[in-house]
């Protein structure tokens, strides 16, 4: 429990420091504090996805009943986290544009990855068959991840966008330089989201062992 307390103190530190360590942002003021969220969320949520894809790939080569669970379970905190950088990306839009919701480029893409990978546990329970289930959905998820870079960094480049961008440093670029104690706090919630990530894969995974031990028990 030790680093998980470790954890707790850290993310309340970043959370502090946001708003009393870190100063505006330049070119987007007050509402620029919400990028040590949204942006360590979103970049969270590719790792997710990606980690769900590899453990796909593994269980079809394998037939290893445990890298479905994990492909799930990378699926579902990928989702989590896709929403969080969603939420928290309407909160901005709200205070820079005027309407949580405005259709943007990355609003738009973001929204249907949400669905595709809504259809991937729509798949998982429609189907009963334990093995048929594994398989599909690892099929699924493989191809589901290869729109990932597409919707997440290809879509919002190609398409003009009001969203800033953190590679660019000129303002007329719809852009801000990131300042040195910006960029402590920016590294210190990437760190932070990385470790609330391996926390909550921990736990998932084992309730995941829990129920399939429960479901096997009841087959006999």
């Amino acid at each position: 429990m030790t680093w998980q307390i470790i954890l707790g103190i850290w993310m309340s530190g970043v959370v502090i420091a946001s708003f009393i360590y870190m100063p505006a942002t330049q070119g987007l003021g007050e509402m620029g504090r919400i990028i040590v969220y949204h942006v360590p969320a979103a970049w969270i949520a590719v790792l997710a996805y990606l980690m769900a894809m590899v453990n796909s790939i593994h269980y079809l080569r394998k037939r290893e009943i445990r890298f479905d669970r994990q492909a799930q379970v990378n699926a579902e905190l990928g989702t989590i986290f896709c929403i969080l950088a969603t939420v928290t990306g309407a909160i901005w839009s709200k205070g820079a544009w005027g309407a949580y919701w405005n259709w943007d480029p990355r609003q738009t893409s973001i929204a249907v990855l949400l669905m595709i990978y809504a259809a991937y546990f729509v798949l998982r329970s429609a189907i009963s068959d334990s093995d048929m289930r594994a398989r599909l959905s690892a099929v699924y998820a493989v191809l589901a991840f290869l729109t990932v870079p597409f919707l997440v960094f290809i879509v919002p480049r190609v398409y003009y966008s009001l969203h800033p961008d953190l590679e660019l440093v000129n303002l007329a670029e719809r852009s801000f330089e990131m300042d040195r104690q910006m960029l402590v706090v920016f590294l210190a919630s990437v760190f932070g989201f990385s470790g609330l990530y391996l926390w909550l894969y921990n736990i998932q995974k084992r309730f995941e062992i829990l129920f399939y031990k429960k479901a096997t028990m009841r087959r006999f």
